[in-house]
């Protein structure tokens, strides 16, 4: 079986990280990481074009064969909600029309996944990318997070893809 190349995506309206691993078997491969960003100063529909075009030069440059995006958690106010969760519209749509798989993770799990507890903060988050990704540059908290989207897909995706073959099998 080839290597896979996973496109992790951690949304944010200002600051959206992403990372690209290739995940080969258990072994893991880092590829690329960064951020999108929109201006502050915009409208919302200006900032979510800025993310959509950012994400599609991202999927354009690096050729991912699947993508995951982490679920957001918000208990701030509902106009900071609903313009998170336009961002993450915009994270779960870009792949998609690229053709690409798309997988939904909790913060929990990927925390779970990557660091062994799922309520580690930032910076275990952060120091285990490294540890796993021995040549990652993740260049703030928002790539990181992104990376540590893509390892938990990458650990977890064998366990999705057997129980949408179970799922087919039962309705057909």
């Amino acid at each position: 079986m080839p290597a896979v190349r996973i496109l992790g995506i951690d949304p944010g309206l200002r600051h959206t990280g992403w990372g690209v691993i290739e995940a080969d078997g258990s072994r893991l491969a880092f590829v690329a990481c960064g951020a999108v960003h929109s201006e502050t100063g915009q409208s919302l529909a200006e900032r979510l074009r800025a993310l959509h075009d950012g994400l599609a030069c991202v999927i354009a440059a690096h050729l991912p064969h699947e993508a995951a995006v982490e679920e957001t958690f918000v208990n701030r106010d509902p106009q900071s909600a609903l313009k998170l969760g336009h961002a993450r519209g915009i994270a779960l749509v870009v792949p998609a029309l690229a053709g690409l798989d798309v997988s939904e993770y909790s913060a929990n799990l990927v925390k779970k996944t990557v660091v062994g507890a799922g309520h580690a903060e930032k910076a275990q988050v952060a120091m285990m990318v490294k540890v796993l990704l021995p040549r990652s540059e993740a260049l703030g908290a928002d790539a990181a997070d992104a990376l540590a989207v893509a390892i938990c897909h990458a650990q977890h995706r064998g366990a999705r893809a057997m129980a949408r073959k179970l799922a087919d099998r039962i309705i057909s």
